[in-house]
């Protein structure tokens, strides 16, 4: 299948050096490390968010499905954690946000690490991106006060994932960032993203924002998984993509070795009709891809090891908004009727 095969390539330096790109590759990174890069994400992709935000991240987080309440003034035993240093700076006076009823809701970031994530066509491989997105992510919600937990899945010889429970604070963030870094390469095998998600749905019992991080390269069979997910918890599908697998440039004969199988093919690009049936298969994948959100009720984050992260983001949090608020126009203007 064209649409799961990759270029055999060597591991490029660190991404985060390139202009305009702000993935850091946190795998093989000391602990001792850690708070550096972290403080590296927060100067560049958080400090840009805050700018773009002015501050203000409801946008962002309604977009994800989580919601904050209106402003009020700070109280003597309010959770310090929770004030709003942005607001309390124009206003002079300590506010604080207080979170919707369903403020005990946690995230999960359910992250695909089997084979295929390791590939990019640049200097950023779709697993950096897919640790810089839970990393910044992770990073915005433990700073509110929310709790965060993750499943980690290394491929077929991995079916009940690695488990990160729920918890708030910086020690749980800088926990997941270890784990994530501790998982190893996955050896070569069909990824079972079902097994990934039927993990989370036994895991996850309490209503959740689920985050499936992937490039949703796997064997068949998880579509209805992924709906039945989406039944009880508020889901959205991150999807990581390179734009060498959609299409190939003329670059002659070349191998092409398929990420999570390890099985090689020796194709010529240079032949116009190969490219265009390459295209077409991947063009076909995508139909499925947005028809299987579709179907599953999950809104579809596409992330670019070729884009920059913060807009990426932002960009999705704002057009979440504006359908929801098409769909209760839509209901407000149903029930007048």
């Amino acid at each position: 299948m064209f649409g799961r095969r990759t270029r055999r390539r060597e591991p490029d330096s660190a991404p985060g050096a390139t202009p305009g790109a702000p993935a850091v590759a946190l795998a093989g990174v000391g602990a001792n490390q850690t708070d550096a890069l972290l403080r590296r994400l927060e100067w560049t992709v958080v400090r840009r968010l805050d700018g773009l935000l002015q501050g203000d991240y409801r946008t962002l987080f309604r977009g994800f499905g989580l919601d904050f309440a209106d402003l009020r003034e700070y109280h003597a035993g309010d959770d310090v954690r929770h004030i709003d240093w942005n607001v309390t700076a124009r206003l002079q006076t300590p506010h604080v946000r207080e979170y919707q009823e369903d403020r005990e809701v946690a995230a999960w970031f359910l992250l695909d690490l089997s084979g295929s994530i390791d590939f990019g066509s640049g200097s950023v491989r779709k697993r950096d991106l897919l640790s810089d997105f839970t990393t910044v992510m992770a990073l915005l919600l433990t700073r509110y006060g929310n709790r965060v937990g993750a499943l980690l899945y290394g491929g077929a010889a991995d079916a009940d994932a690695t488990v990160v429970p729920a918890r708030a604070g910086r020690r749980q963030l800088l926990h997941l960032l270890h784990r994530m870094r501790a998982t190893p390469a996955a050896s070569p095998g069909d990824t079972r993203l079902r097994d990934l998600l039927e993990r989370a749905r036994a895991v996850a019992r309490r209503r959740s924002v689920v985050f499936v991080v992937s490039d949703f390269i796997s064997a068949p069979g998880w579509q209805a998984s992924l709906g039945m997910l989406a039944r009880r918890h508020e889901v959205v599908a991150v999807r990581l993509v390179d734009p060498l697998e959609t299409a190939l440039p003329d670059l002659g004969l070349v191998v092409l070795q398929d990420a999570e199988t390890g099985e090689q093919l020796f194709v010529d690009t240079h032949d116009p009709s190969f490219r265009k049936r390459f295209a077409a298969a991947a063009e076909a994948r995508e139909a499925e891809l947005r028809q299987a959100f579709a179907r599953a009720g999950v809104a579809c984050l596409t992330l670019s090891t070729y884009a920059r992260l913060d807009l990426a983001l932002l960009s999705f949090a704002r057009q979440r908004r504006r359908q929801q608020g098409s769909a209760r126009a839509a209901t407000i203007a149903g029930g007048a009727a």
